[in-house]
């Protein structure tokens, strides 16, 4: 790649959450004004309502004319409103400039190039100071301005570049994402605002990529120019409970050929139940990373709902919807094995999911005091001496060949971030999985947690954790770890410690454990809306800076 196209609104700022609004509100006055027999709230929800139901694209002030009778002047006249020059109040997204400089550094051509009434346009650029960062900014007035495919052969040609090293950056997959690709340009969709549930007319059509971040634009590029893309990265995760779905939401931006391989040693809550009640492997796990390598980000909310649905009441009070699917799966299938590729195939998942084992066992542990506890409940049980020793209570549990192929043939292997016993550990205990590991070629990066477990971690340090894991998978295995370094308020860590809890503390034998340690930001922002998989309100790892940071090390690697 040598150039980068960018569009403007909903690709560097936030224009949905701003001006849309700002847009309605005046259209919706001027509307009243205009003799419209409602009040301005009336008017507004009614823009918003038929364009959530007919798509960004609809003529909503037509039908709002047709639906009282209005002529072509109060169209025109609402229109001018609504695209008045008034902009105030914008902001880039917040890792926007930090990108820019990045690609700039990098020997990227920058340009900007957004299509819109001119005046309107520019003053949006001149509010987000971004004249700096690009090569050339052009502005395409949508009433006197070139076709969008002008626009990208002028750019083509004044530079001397060929259209399959340019890749243009765009939030509208049926206007500048759909030209950029009939002209042999690389295509990537900015997830965000009105059009980022929109499709394609057809396959042909359809974005190379898909970010909800800016700042993954510079690790997607690094990769597709060591020969690396989403279709050919194979990526396997190891773990379970709440990490391992948070690292698969992010993995999917770089990879179609994801295999998460999860524990099947729980046995509290309404999995512990099923599995007690029907003889199968708990499915909890399971069903949370089938859910979460559902395609679409709307698609997965949906299933997260339906799966996650606990009844509240009666003799199935306390019971997951999901795990009683996958126990009916089971049933009708004959096995969980095949309970869960039936369930794979329902959810049009983009990967895989394998259980670590087929075997029906428990997690146990040797304690520090020398007295034995059995079954993961208890194993993360709270008051209890700190863990010594863990292992399995069938030595003949095994993991399936077919777990075992996967990660043979893995680029890039992450194991966590999740409970370093319950939910890591437990893994690298199933009969074979060790030696794949050792074995493998594969890039291996553990992620290290963000805070301490009471029962099973306490007062652990980073490199602790990093011990811990080396001891049983064995000395020299990992290639990484990733640490995270932001550390949230004062008042959060408090919450933490009344608790039991604490942050995982950066100590100075970090860095003498025989692994390469990156430590960065890997942190969720506490202010933003919460990612799907907590039970609670937790610090958690962030599914993009994770996966980002995960996807940088293995480019950096690569020969």
């Amino acid at each position: 790649m040598k150039a980068i196209i960018f569009d403007l609104d909903d690709t560097l700022y936030d224009c949905t959450g701003s001006l849309l609004e700002a847009s309605r509100k005046r259209a919706a006055k001027a509307m009243v004004n205009a003799g419209l027999p409602c009040t301005e709230e009336e008017a507004y929800v009614m823009q918003k309502e038929i364009s959530e139901e007919h798509g960004p694209y609809y003529p909503v002030f037509n039908e709002i004319a047709n639906k009282y009778n209005k002529d072509h002047d109060f169209v025109s006249t609402i229109l001018k409103t609504y695209n008045s020059n008034e902009v105030t109040d914008i902001q880039l997204f917040p890792d926007v400039v930090p990108t820019l400089k990045t690609l700039a550094q990098e020997n990227y051509k920058l340009f900007l190039l957004t299509t819109g009434i001119h005046e309107r346009q520019h003053k949006k650029i001149e509010l987000l100071k971004l004249k700096p960062y690009f090569d050339e900014i052009i502005i395409n007035d949508q009433e006197v301005g070139l076709l969008m495919e002008d626009c990208f052969e002028a750019i083509v040609r004044k530079y001397s570049l060929s259209p399959h090293n340019v890749t243009v950056v765009g939030d509208r997959v049926r206007e500048e994402l759909r030209i950029a690709k009939t002209k042999g340009m690389v295509t990537v969709q900015m997830l965000h605002g009105r059009f980022k549930e929109e499709t394609a007319f057809d396959n042909s059509n359809k974005p190379d990529y898909k970010i909800k971040r800016f700042f993954q634009l510079p690790t997607l590029l690094k990769l597709k120019d060591i020969g690396t893309t989403h279709k050919n990265l194979k990526i396997l995760a190891f773990g379970g409970g709440t990490g391992l779905p948070i690292a698969l939401e992010g993995l999917k931006t770089y990879s179609e050929d994801l295999t998460a391989i999860v524990t099947v040693t729980d046995s509290g809550r309404s999995s512990g139940v099923i599995r007690e009640q029907y003889g199968i492997l708990p499915p909890g796990d399971v069903r949370n990373c089938l859910v979460a390598l559902s395609e679409t980000e709307e698609q997965e909310k949906d299933l997260y709902q339906l799966f996650q649905y606990r009844f509240n009441k009666g003799s199935l009070n306390g019971m997951s919807l999901g795990n009683l699917l996958m126990a009916a799966l089971t049933d009708l299938t004959g096995s969980f094995e095949h309970a869960i590729k039936k369930a794979s195939k329902i959810l049009a998942i983009k990967g895989k999911v394998l259980p670590a084992t087929l075997t029906s066992t428990h997690i146990c542990a040797e304690l520090k005091d020398g007295s034995i506890v059995e079954e993961e409940f208890n194993v993360r049980g709270l008051q209890k001496a700190p863990i010594e020793r863990l292992f399995l209570k069938s030595n003949d549990a095994k993991c399936p060949p077919d777990a075992i192929s996967e990660i043979e043939k893995a680029d890039v292997i992450v194991i966590g971030p999740g409970s370093l016993y319950t939910s890591i550990i437990c893994n690298l205990l199933v009969g074979g999985i060790k030696d794949a590991l050792q074995n493998t070629k594969a890039v291996k990066i553990y992620l290290c947690n963000i805070v301490t477990q009471p029962g099973q971690t306490d007062n652990y340090t980073a490199s602790e954790h990093i011990k811990a894991v080396t001891r049983y998978l064995g000395d020299g295995v990992l290639d990484y770890v990733l640490v995270n370094n932001n550390f949230p308020r004062k008042e959060i860590i408090e919450k933490y410690r009344k608790g039991g809890a604490d942050i995982v503390a950066l100590d100075d034998d970090l860095e003498n454990n025989n692994v390469a340690v990156e430590v960065t930001d890997l942190i969720e922002n506490l202010d933003h809306q919460r990612v799907l998989w907590e039970k609670q309100d937790l610090i958690r790892h962030d599914p993009e800076k994770l996966a980002d940071s995960i996807c940088r090390i293995f480019a950096k690697l690569c020969p």
